[in-house]
């Protein structure tokens, strides 16, 4: 009797009568009506358990909602990852797809993400029977380990095709986000300096002045790493790495141990180098994609470091004048000759590698980045000959690294957006900003002519780039199927858009 009782109520949960919007009269149980499948919502399980059948949808009528532990689970491993993602420079837009796909996979189709600067939360709607759950999580530091970014990109494609459980995913992400960088710290230095070294034959120098930069700029991102660990702030570490890489050059200079006519050289590969890393693709990419906040942020942090790199570089030229060190003419910036193409994109090729080692990359992605930064510089030095100028010349290949680097980058699993910062860096403007940052800090009335220069320089590199990346989204899947939707730039995260509305 009871058994029967039992099986009477559990039948009564699961008939769902519908009434008549007109009459108001029962239409009977769901047996008989039309099934609309976009208007339920898919049921939700354990992440920890297998993924429904086709008989358990059928045998469940009506929105089962989710409980508040899987809930709870599949929100905390989506913001872990979104914030392993952010830290290392993603878009917002790319840590919003990639939230929605794991949410989705994971059996939380509809969930609402809101991607701010410091901070990402996310919102799982349950109907109107069950309050929602909001879970919100801080990104406090900011890291280039590409390495890192790398491993939780193989993550989420295997969460995304259901080849790993929540359980096991989560245990990886720890072991991801715990693991120490792959190369010792002293290996960075190393190639920051290099970094400086290429960026000094790229603009014309011997390499004479190539190994002074190397020492300096391995100097100054020593004294970063001390800074560092007394918590100073990054704006007071730029401030300082401008002036302490621009009094050595200018000692170096008035001592005499180079007999070259451009020592100021060292100067300007400094700048580049203190440049690199800093979100202005990023930048640039949410403002594209329509998250102005988040955008606001990052380019409020570029021009915060970028005046703390000023306020050094002013200062030690300052300090160089009251001190009475020998004035030395400005570089000016050298023309491409078919002579000199070779010079600029062997250069570019180890600037764009070496940086890429300093941010803690794998092997293949460093040669990735290599042959992106290569083909930057080929076509910039190649565009250079002609009258196209330097900011369209720039925009051009920063265009064409964005449109090779998202082609191939995922094909041989790298991510692009390690590509794209990668092979942009040997293009900075460094020289033209320490030229700007001259002219106002020494010459009296000086222009800002030059300094709007290297500002509309940086521009152009990261909006071709985001332009290059968006048109290698259809190319990735074979020139055949141009008629793939578009889902926006893509440079992390999956690339396919979840269907996670009701309509």
């Amino acid at each position: 009797m009871k058994s029967n009782k039992r099986a009477a109520t559990t039948n009564s949960r699961h008939r769902w009568h519908l009434l008549d919007t007109r009459t108001g009269e029962d239409t009977g149980t769901t047996s008989n009506r039309v099934r609309r499948t976009n208007l339920l919502r898919r049921r939700a399980w354990h992440p920890t358990a297998p993924s429904p059948t086709d008989s358990d949808t059928t045998e469940v009528i009506g929105p089962q909602l989710p409980d508040d532990s899987t809930v709870n689970f599949v929100l905390d491993l989506s913001l872990r990852i979104g914030e392993v993602q952010m830290s290392s420079g993603a878009g917002a837009s790319d840590v919003t797809a990639t939230i929605l796909a794991l949410t989705s996979a994971l059996g939380l189709p509809h969930c609402e993400v809101d991607v701010i600067f410091t901070s990402i939360t996310v919102t799982c709607h349950r109907g109107t029977t069950m309050a929602p759950v909001t879970a919100l999580r801080v990104v406090r530091s900011r890291s280039l380990d590409y390495t890192r970014l790398t491993a939780t990109e193989v993550l989420i494609r295997k969460i995304v095709r259901g080849s790993i459980g929540a359980d096991a995913a989560q245990i990886e992400l720890q072991k991801i986000t715990e693991v120490g960088h792959p190369y010792p710290r002293w290996v960075a230095t190393i190639a920051w300096g290099g970094l400086a070294a290429f960026i000094t034959l790229i603009l014309g120098g011997g390499w004479d002045i190539a190994i002074v930069a190397m020492v300096i700029s391995a100097v100054v991102d020593r004294i970063g790493r001390l800074l560092n660990s007394f918590a100073l702030p990054f704006f007071f570490q730029q401030v300082i790495g401008g002036l302490v890489a621009t009094l050595t050059a200018m000692a170096v200079v008035s001592s005499s141990l180079l007999t070259t006519d451009k020592p100021t050289l060292v100067v300007a590969a400094a700048v580049t180098v203190l440049l690199s890393g800093l979100s202005t693709v990023s930048a640039v990419q949410d403002a594209i994609t329509g998250y102005y906040v988040t955008a606001a942020g990052r380019t409020m942090e570029t021009v915060l470091m970028t005046a703390g790199l000023i306020a050094g570089v002013v200062l030690a030229l300052k300090s160089a004048v009251l001190l009475g060190l020998p004035r030395t003419p400005l570089p000016e910036v050298v023309d491409s000759t078919p002579q000199q193409l070779p010079v600029i994109i062997l250069g570019s090729i180890g600037a764009a590698a070496c940086f890429a080692l300093a941010s803690y990359s794998t092997i293949r992605a460093m040669a990735v980045a290599g042959i992106a930064g290569g083909i930057g510089g080929a076509v910039y030095g190649a565009l250079k000959l002609t009258d196209l100028g330097a900011i369209g010349s720039s925009a051009v290949a920063a265009t064409l690294v964005g449109l090779g680097g998202g082609v191939i980058a995922r094909r041989i699993k790298v991510t692009p957006l390690v590509v794209a910062v990668s092979g942009l860096t040997p293009l900075l403007p460094g020289l033209s900003l320490y030229r700007g940052l001259y002219e106002l800090g020494v010459e009296p009335g000086g222009s800002t002519s030059t300094i709007m220069t290297a500002i509309g320089i940086g521009l152009a590199l990261a909006a071709g780039v985001v332009l290059g990346e968006y048109l290698a989204q259809p190319l990735r899947t074979g020139l055949g199927r141009m008629e793939r939707k578009l889902s926006g730039p893509r440079m992390a995260g999956p690339l396919a858009p979840t269907d996670r509305r009701l309509d």
